[in-house]
C-alpha cells in the first residue's frame, strides 16, 4: 500500500460512494477499521468533505470494481502526481569554503588521533570530505602528509561546538553496544598500545627520542669549573 493524500477525505467518499468493507477503506486508507466505523457512523470526521482518489490520481476504477466484487482484495494506490512534491527534500552536501578546505586533513587527523570510535562515513559527512582523503591521511600518503597536524575541527571553523559533541557522544554510545554485544568490557584508552592509541603517535616518539640523542650530558667541570686547588703536603716539614 502506498501512502496517500488526505487518507480521512478519501475514506469519507469511500465509505459514502463504495460498497467496500471498512477494513478495506482502512487499509487503503492506512487508517484504522474502527476509525472507518467512526466515521461511516458520523461519529469522526464529520466535518471533512470527501476527495475522490479515482479523481486525483490515486485509484483507477478498474482496482476498485476488483475490490467491491472482491471482499478480500486490497487495492493498490497509484502513484500520486503530487507525491514527489510530499517527499521531504533531500539534505545538499555540507558545503566548505574554498579557503578552508586545506584545513580538512588536519581536522581528520584530530578524529583519527582523538576520537577512533568515530567512523570514516561519519567523519566524510560532518567535514565534506571523501573516505579516500581519510584514509590517506590514516596512512600518510596524503600529499600533504608531512605538514598535516591535528588541530580541532571547531578552532578551524568547519563544525560547531554543539554538532561536535553530539557526533563524539553517539559515536560513543554506538561503539559501547557494539562492544557489550561481544562481551568486550571499557578499557582505559592509556593501557592501550602505543601503536593504537593517537595518530601520528610514532612521529611524536621518533622526535623525543632525536631531541634526547642531541642532549649531553654536563661534566662536573662544566658546572663546578676546574680547581686549581693543590693541597699542601702534610709529610714536607721544615
Amino acid at each position: 500500500m502506498s501512502d496517500i493524500l488526505m487518507p480521512k477525505a478519501t475514506a469519507v467518499w469511500l465509505v459514502d460512494n463504495t460498497s467496500l468493507s471498512f477494513e478495506q477503506i482502512a487499509d487503503f486508507c492506512g487508517l484504522h477499521p474502527l476509525e472507518v466505523r467512526g466515521i461511516a457512523d458520523g461519529e469522526v470526521a464529520r466535518d471533512i468533505r470527501g476527495a475522490d482518489p479515482i479523481g486525483n490520481g490515486q485509484l483507477t476504477r478498474e482496482e476498485l470494481d476488483r475490490a467491491q466484487a472482491n471482499p478480500d482484495y486490497r487495492m493498490k494506490a497509484q502513484v500520486s502526481r503530487h507525491a514527489e512534491l510530499l517527499k521531504p527534500a533531500k539534505k545538499a552536501p555540507r558545503y566548505t569554503p574554498v579557503s578552508r578546505r586545506q584545513d580538512r586533513p588536519d581536522a581528520i587527523a584530530w578524529f583519527l588521533r582523538h576520537h577512533p570510535e568515530v567512523t570514516d562515513a561519519q567523519i566524510s559527512k560532518l567535514l565534506g570530505t571523501t573516505k579516500s582523503t581519510i584514509e590517506q591521511v590514516r596512512a600518510r600518503t596524503h600529499w600533504n602528509a608531512a605538514n598535516i597536524k591535528p588541530v580541532d575541527p571547531v578552532t578551524l571553523g568547519l563544525v560547531g561546538q554543539l554538532e561536535l559533541d553530539a557526533l563524539v557522544k553517539k559515536a560513543a554510545e554506538k561503539k559501547a553496544k557494539d562492544d557489550a554485544k561481544r562481551g568486550i568490557t571499557p578499557e582505559d584508552p592509556t593501557l592501550r598500545p602505543a601503536a593504537e592509541t593517537a595518530y601520528g603517535q610514532d612521529e611524536h616518539d621518533d622526535e623525543e627520542a632525536a631531541i634526547r640523542a642531541a642532549r649531553v650530558e654536563p661534566k662536573a667541570e662544566d658546572v663546578f669549573g676546574k680547581s686549581t686547588y693543590v693541597a699542601d703536603d702534610e709529610d714536607d716539614e721544615d
